[in-house]
């Protein structure tokens, strides 16, 4: 979400006391005036909103439903404050991160550009149903003030925010907040601004008198509108460019790619955190707002064997509604995977079945846009007989959708499947800067995923070839059976779509610097590349 500007940077036209309503657009509800006003009836099916006689007051003193004078309801922050939450760590529960009262916000300032209205006030209610505003078209007269209910009827948290800086808040599921949209006399356009909602179709059209929105209002590009609204730090403004010959930055410290052993016992006991972390670094020199379980993107890299259980409880301490899927578990998505507001956390359990690298990820829509925010993770469980090796690692591929520097993703760029970088568990370029390890003789095990959101990858390492591939739950190559043993066969790439995992294993023949690529050049280019540094 965008900072909110001390006043809005295109206010509605000037109205005209007085000015009566002409007939409303098909489809669209109609504002019903106060006495005295000129109406026309709305259009048959169309909702109407009705008008409440009497001065509004200034746009620039919001007043809470219930508490005449009062600045806002318990619960909900003013516009600024709510609009800051994204760029720190995300540790407020609903009360703080979400509206959870009924709260009215007004544009700052306070004449709206010296408008005029009618002294008519127009009141209207917007639900919501999946990923829509209902109704997504509010027709008010010229001239008239237009209050906005939005009522949360959703199952995650959203907003309502306008062109020039009104906004609800972000409001969680069950919950409602009004809006002080101010004098309409002209089009103006509304938007949920959490990350992707808006590309997902949350888009709401005021029209006066009939005229519809058209082009995209000026003060749009003001408003974050190229960011999408974005989530967290500034979301306007242009992407960030990528240094690809940039250094690692002063006390970063890349993920760790070293494997540990399946930990002892049959029952694992987790706790995953969601946070939304500002300035985490990314690779090529660019930092984002990141949305993670624990911390860091991807999440922790679980472990186990066949028959194992695993009891995971997801606390969501962000700022806005988010899940869990584990690949790994056979379950009814029904309640683990449901979408929980802030501060509100759930169990998830299951026993895993079958061997594999599993991929888990936040699965709140848009899902694309939340696992590309670094909301991912892998959980692997050894298959049966599992042979020792010398040294394990885990690489798991992902895109990064650059925003503005210390923004958030940007869901266009997840939309068109356009990436500005690729990352080996999330940083671009992190381990061509500060290699894996690794001595000559030794037998090295990559497990690798594909977290995606879009693309595939074909895994490979220079110089080496692969006597042992393990993929989606099957040895293609070795193994306890030996598949190829007897014509010597091998593999030179394990080639994987989103959400496809498995391991391949080579010897290390001798002191080098070994190259480990996606052999899609274009995007190893963009960062997925590592150096397996073999010396003595």
């Amino acid at each position: 979400m965008t900072d909110v500007p001390d006043k809005p940077s295109a206010p509605s036209a000037t109205g005209a006391p007085g000015a009566s309503s002409s007939p409303s657009a098909p489809g669209a509800p109609s504002a019903t005036g106060a006495p005295g006003a000129s109406s026309s009836p709305s259009a048959p099916g169309a909702p109407s909103a009705t008008g409440a006689p009497g001065t509004p007051s200034a746009p620039g003193a919001p007043t809470a439903t219930g508490a005449p004078g009062s600045s806002r309801a318990a619960g909900a922050l003013p516009a600024r404050a709510l609009d800051r939450r994204g760029a720190i760590l995300g540790v407020a529960t609903a009360g703080a991160a979400a509206v959870v009262g009924t709260a009215i916000h007004a544009w700052n300032g306070a004449s709206h550009g010296g408008a005029t209205g009618s002294g008519r006030t127009t009141e209207a209610t917007v639900t919501v149903k999946g990923m829509r505003f209902v109704p997504d078209t509010i027709d008010v007269a010229s001239g008239d003030r237009l209050v906005i209910t939005l009522e949360n009827t959703g199952d995650q948290v959203h907003d309502l925010v306008l062109a020039g800086g009104a906004t609800t808040g972000r409001v969680a599921a069950g919950a409602s907040a009004r809006l002080d949209a101010g004098v309409i006399t002209g089009p103006v356009e509304g938007w949920c601004s959490i990350a992707g909602h808006r590309a997902q179709g949350m888009v709401l059209r005021i029209t006066a008198d009939g005229r519809a929105t058209g082009a995209a209002q000026p003060s749009q590009a003001a408003t974050g509108h190229g960011g999408h609204g974005g989530h967290g730090a500034a979301a306007d403004g242009p992407s960030a460019t990528p240094n690809r010959e940039a250094p690692l930055p002063e006390g970063f410290t890349p993920f760790d790619a070293a494997l540990a052993p399946a930990p002892a016992g049959t029952v694992h006991q987790h706790t995953l955190t969601v946070t939304e972390v500002p300035s985490a670094y990314v690779g090529a020199g660019v930092t984002q707002t990141r949305w993670t379980f624990n911390g860091t993107a991807p999440g922790p890299v679980l472990r186990g064997k066949v028959g194992d259980t695993f009891e995971i409880t997801l606390v969501n301490n962000g700022s806005m509604s988010h899940s869990i899927d584990f690949h790994a578990g056979i379950v009814s998505p029904d309640a683990v995977m449901r979408s929980i507001n802030p501060g509100e956390s759930l169990v998830y359990s299951f026993t895993a079945e079958h061997a594999g690298i599993w991929l888990y990820h936040c699965s709140t829509a848009p899902m694309s846009v939340h696992l590309a925010s670094g909301m991912h993770g892998a959980v692997i469980i050894d298959p049966d007989g599992l042979a020792g090796v010398d040294r394990e690692y885990v690489l798991i591929q992902s895109e990064i959708y650059l925003g503005p520097e210390g923004g958030v993703t940007d869901a266009d760029k997840v939309a068109a499947k356009a990436p500005d970088l690729m990352c080996f568990n999330g940083a671009a370029f992190q381990y061509a800067l500060q290699p894996l390890k690794a001595r000559p003789g030794e037998r090295v095990r990559f497990w690798v995923m594909d977290a995606g959101p879009s693309l595939p990858t074909s895994f490979h390492v220079v110089g080496l070839q692969f006597d042992t591939v393990f993929f989606e739950g099957a040895y293609q190559l070795g193994g306890p059976d030996g598949v190829g043993r007897s014509w010597r066969g091998g593999s030179q790439a394990l080639g994987l779509q989103p959400a496809q995992g498995g391991f391949v294993e080579a010897v290390v023949p001798a002191v080098g610097s070994y190259a480990v690529v996606t052999h899609a050049f274009a995007d190893m280019e963009k960062g997925a590349m590592a150096i397996l540094k073999a010396s003595e």
